[in-house]
């Protein structure tokens, strides 16, 4: 077994140690030379699915289909979803832009404001647009509303564990879910690797407009969800750009890490934890160590 298969094994056992399953990718976005951890097979995104729609949306919005700065009316009533930011708190109608509705719904993972953004761009119309980037093996099928309606939400919080326990159980690999949110036929769905195709088409972009790609370059920097893989993979000379992604048993991020000496690494992590607890601080530490360990294989 050489070095490199030695780390991937030893990351495999220690995610294991953890109560997860995960694939991992890590990728030089300029060689194309990547290290990965069980990359194949379809997994439900979560939040991870607003980087793609946010790419039809600035994609159309090149195109002159829509301006950034079209006012969009946000309703209260709309306001239904789990973000815990955003325009999921606001109590009154608001007029905000296309480009703050991209904001909210990249920076602060904000359900409505993405929801907002696919009634501009229809779910068809986000299916096109990633087929003419040359992107892959990401399905969106659905609202992201929805994802704040699962059996978690209908329990008390002293059953929570119960959701959790149904979410573990049950397959995502295609073979149906008794949560349909789960179920990667009907669900927002993925592969590792064509998030990592999407990622390196957003920074180094031949089919994406290069104003679109540094905007969403952009807006995956100012991510404020840090808690997952950012600190293992931030520091003064890198900077970390990234898209989380939690639904209750599901642990995901993606994104880039930009070293000051120009290399740039795409890494991509989805996970799912056997444990039935919503705050796992353990597992969080296990995945931010896991995709530095692939990282580091890299440099």
């Amino acid at each position: 077994m050489n070095g490199a298969a030695r780390v991937i094994r030893a990351v495999s056992d220690e995610l294991e140690a953890a109560g997860l399953r995960a694939r991992i990718i890590a990728r030089d976005l300029d060689s194309g030379s990547q290290v990965s951890l069980a990359p194949d097979g379809l997994v439900p995104l979560a939040s991870v699915a607003k980087v793609p729609i946010a790419a039809a949306v600035l994609t159309r919005i090149s195109d002159g289909v829509l301006a950034a700065d079209d006012l969009i009316r946000v309703e209260p009533a709309e306001a239904d979803s789990a973000s815990p930011t955003g325009a999921a708190r606001f109590r009154h109608p608001a007029w905000l832009s296309v480009d703050d509705l991209l904001t909210l719904s990249v920076c602060f993972s904000d359900n409505t404001a993405t929801d907002a953004l696919l009634r501009l761009v229809p779910i068809a119309d986000v299916s096109r647009a990633l087929n003419e980037l040359g992107v892959t093996d990401i399905h969106v099928r659905h609202r992201l509303g929805d994802l704040g309606r699962t059996p978690l939400e209908r329990l008390d919080r002293t059953e929570a564990h119960l959701a959790y326990d149904l979410a573990a159980t049950g397959p995502t690999q295609g073979d149906g879910h008794r949560i349909w949110q789960l179920d990667v036929s009907r669900a927002n769905a993925g592969t590792a690797a064509g998030l990592a195709d999407l990622l390196a088409e957003v920074w180094r972009p031949r089919r994406m407009a290069p104003e679109s790609a540094a905007r969403l370059r952009k807006l995956m920097s100012g991510n404020v969800v840090r808690h997952r893989l950012a600190p293992d993979l931030s520091s003064d000379a890198a900077m970390w750009s990234s898209k989380t992604g939690t639904l209750l048993h599901l642990r995901h991020e993606i994104g880039v890490v930009d070293h000051a000496d120009g290399q740039s690494i795409a890494i991509v992590v989805l996970s799912e934890s056997g444990n039935p607890a919503s705050v796992q601080p353990a597992a969080e530490a296990a995945l931010g160590a896991a995709a530095r360990a692939l990282h580091d294989l890299l440099r």
